[in-house]
């Protein structure tokens, strides 16, 4: 009766808050939450290219978010202790020394110089350039609703949540819609740092607004402490949603489409599924929802092993929003009293955090593989079987136990006939050996080959895979010795893989292989002879490609090779016009580059060709379709390689003029850049 009469009282209190009351909160809880996602994409963005262009910086990045996100919802249920009034003068002394942290631009100081420990390096990075400003922007929301409360004693609290979570949504696609291709970074970063000043002062003007607002407390119906059974569910529920999101996220960005704008899509479903279950009830159908994750959680963990992007991509994504609706919607059910709000806050902010670490931290710490989202998908099934009670709870269990078979079979599928798999922070790397038609051992780096070797002494040092004879390599490769057979060629190339360009390579030969995963290169030295076998005196430099060339006096390539994979695409910081000067300040006049474009989901060519055409240079594509069915021709693989170079004689020998095509232009792609690429124009 007691908690009946109370809701009828705040009832009777919302009604009668007056909306221009609420406007300050509402514009700054949204303004807040807009500038809170923008940032993500806009900082992360600038440091992919300092991080070998890897999926994992976003999920690092995430670690970070979430984990300042808790820190700021933590700052904001500790200081309630204060007492309103300092709270509210604490607040604002710290907005105004967050202006000193702006713009929000990373310094080049940051760049890792080829040896450190990436995740470490990221999280100080962001630190250092964003950290007081996010944490800021993390306390808003928890804050002013609290703020809200104490001077209106209303219900509209988790509304304004609603209205934070539909801010951060509107950012985040606007990011890849709107503002990617319409500024560069810089002017991004200028731009955020401009509303965030604007943030700080509207943030002050509602402190004081609640300072002068606050009254004396009133006799307030009584409620009861949340227990702690109520706050471990809180927890769980928010992490599990958290490590669905990540979970999803990697195995669509590592193992089905390497394309960064795709970490969009998982966390603005993410947002969604907050906005709708905060917003009223009537958006979660709890049981059409359950129902439906019932039957999604099988289907998921059947699909793992998938490479079909239109299957896998929306079953994923929809299964992410439904798995996430349940988990946010029970949240919305289990809110507590509004008193208790910024410990609710906490406790999501919290899981989130932890949800982050398991999938971004811990995962690639203890796991060799990625099996993140399987044991994910079995632990969702197991927290839904716990959830149901009588016949439902039976029904959860068998979708639990066909989750768990599926997700065994698709562990066993990853890892048969498996030699060696090994992870760090740039991936999963497998060696596995083929017996037919001839014995072949592949390298794959998540679920895509990426070299291999014939085997047999009569295959020994044999170029076959991506570099066969008729391949952009292969063709390059016999004109230069055709045109000057006893000329030594020096040789540079961006990404190791198996070493399988070693074996064009002939005796007073220089060879300089950059390779940013220190796994791969374990792996080429232990599993493959390439580098053992060639005659060219070989370096193996640890670290981004392009950073190490730019840290390095010109090394008067004949050859270069662009040839670093990211999943399944070349990082988009390895084709723009400074990694191309970059480039260009190491070859020699009349050298060559060749850019590996082999790609499933993205138009590489038009890109290349507009950048060489920058500099003056020319471009044609070498698309090799090998069609041995056995043999060594089998391991041959189809592959688009992109000549670049100003070498008019090169071009028009017959070994390379034979296998060149055109590239058909793309109007209007601009010239990528650093500050200024956007791959929703290149997709096939």
């Amino acid at each position: 009766m007691e908690l009946k009469k109370a809701s009828l009282e705040i009832q009777t209190l919302a009604a009668r808050t007056p909306l221009v009351a609420t406007l300050p909160y509402a514009a700054t809880i949204f303004l807040s939450s807009f500038l809170l996602f923008l940032v993500q994409p806009i900082i992360a963005k600038q440091i992919l290219p300092w991080f070998g262009g890897s999926a994992a910086v976003w999920t690092t990045c995430l670690v970070f978010f979430q984990s300042v996100l808790l820190a700021g919802y933590a700052y904001a249920d500790l200081t309630t202790r204060l007492g309103p009034r300092r709270q509210a003068m604490l607040h604002g002394a710290l907005l105004v020394v967050s202006l000193a942290c702006l713009p929000i631009l990373a310094s080049s100081g940051w760049k890792p110089q080829g040896d450190e420990q990436p995740i470490v390096r990221i999280l100080l990075l962001l630190t250092a350039t964003i950290g007081l400003p996010y944490f800021l922007l993390s306390t808003t929301t928890p804050l002013l609703q609290a703020w809200y409360w104490r001077r209106f004693q209303s219900a509209v609290p988790y509304r304004l949540f609603a209205l934070s979570n539909l801010a951060s949504l509107l950012a985040l696609l606007g990011f890849p819609v709107l503002f990617e291709p319409a500024f560069d970074l810089t002017a991004l970063g200028w731009g955020w740092s401009l509303l965030f000043a604007g943030f700080a002062v509207l943030c002050g003007v509602t402190a004081w607004l609640s300072i002068n607002g606050f009254e004396a407390p009133k006799a307030q119906p009584t409620t009861e402490k949340v227990s702690g059974k109520a706050q471990v569910q809180w927890l769980a529920l928010s992490a599990m949603g958290s490590v669905m999101l990540l979970a999803v996220t990697n195995h669509i960005t590592q193992n089905i489409a390497s394309v960064p704008f795709l970490w969009v899509l998982p966390l603005a479903l993410y947002l969604a599924s907050f906005i709708l279950a905060f917003d009223h009830p009537r958006w979660y159908l709890r049981p059409a929802f359950i129902g439906a994750l019932g039957v999604l959680v099988p289907l998921m963990a059947w699909a793992i092993p998938s490479l079909d992007l239109q299957l896998a991509v929306p079953l994923y994504l929809v299964g992410l929003f439904v798995a996430c609706m349940v988990c946010h919607g029970e949240l919305a059910r289990l809110k507590p009293d509004p008193r208790h709000l910024t410990r609710f806050y906490l406790m999501i902010s919290l899981g989130g955090a932890l949800g982050a670490v398991l999938v971004a931290i811990v995962a690639p710490l203890t796991l060799s593989g990625y099996f993140e989202l399987g044991i994910a998908l079995v632990l969702l099934a197991a927290v839904l079987a716990f959830a149901m009670r009588g016949a439902w709870r039976w029904s959860a269990a068998l979708v639990a136990l066909v989750s768990l078979g599926f997700v065994a079979r698709g562990v066993h599928d990853y890892t048969d006939g498996v030699r060696v798999m090994a992870r760090d922070f740039y991936g999963v790397v497998r060696t596995v050996d083929h017996p037919s038609p001839v014995p072949y051992r592949s390298m794959y780096h998540g679920a895509i080959m990426h070299g291999g070797q014939l085997l047999g002494d009569s295959f020994r040092n044999t170029p076959a895979d991506y570099f066969g004879p008729a391949s952009g390599y292969g063709r390059v490769f016999t004109s230069l010795r055709e045109m000057q057979p006893k000329k030594p060629l020096r040789v540079g190339v961006i990404g190791l893989g198996a070493g399988v360009i070693a074996a064009w390579m002939k005796p007073g030969d220089e060879l300089v292989f950059y390779e940013i995963s220190p796994r791969v290169i374990d792996i080429a030295q232990s599993e493959f002879t390439f580098l053992r076998d060639t005659a060219a005196k070989t370096e193996v430099v640890l670290g981004d490609g392009r950073l190490s060339l730019e840290r390095e006096a010109p090394r008067q390539y004949d050859v270069l090779g662009i040839d670093a994979f990211s999943g399944d695409s070349v990082p988009m910081h390895l084709v723009t016009r400074e990694a191309m000067a970059i480039y260009l300040k190491h070859l020699k006049p009349d050298g060559v580059i060749v850019f590996q474009a082999t790609n499933r989901f993205i138009d590489l060519l038009p890109v290349v060709k507009r950048v060489a055409e920058d500099f003056g240079l020319q471009a044609v594509n070498v698309a090799d379709l090998p069609e041995g069915a056995d043999g060594a021709e089998y391991w041959y693989s189809s592959t688009d390689q992109v000549i670049v170079t100003r070498n008019v004689a090169l071009l028009s020998w017959p070994a390379l003029a034979e296998g060149t095509e055109e590239i058909a232009d793309k109007p209007g792609l601009p010239v990528f850049t650093d500050a200024h690429h956007n791959l929703l124009r290149i997709l096939k």
